[in-house]
């Protein structure tokens, strides 16, 4: 197997992370929405990973991206 950074001991930051294209799953037993994501580090290397919300979060979330989409539309029309 071939050794990683990871591996060796060398550590490195998270930049952020990406959503994949890919469809989001519910999971209504663990009432569990997975998203998949992938992970960027500050040496280039990236990990996919599963970033894991619950029902309240999901609620939240949604109702954050309606806002950031609105004023997208915005500043689109006031030409910014």
């Amino acid at each position: 197997m071939k050794e990683t950074p990871a591996m060796s001991g060398v550590r490195t930051s998270v930049t952020h992370a990406t959503p994949l294209k890919r469809d989001a799953t519910y999971d209504h037993r663990a009432q569990q929405t997975a998203l998949a994501i992938e992970i960027h580090h500050t040496n280039g290397r990236t990990v996919q990973s599963v970033l894991v919300l619950t029902p309240d979060q999901m609620e939240l979330y949604a109702i954050q991206f309606e806002q950031l989409i609105a004023k997208r539309e915005q500043a689109r029309q006031a030409g910014l």
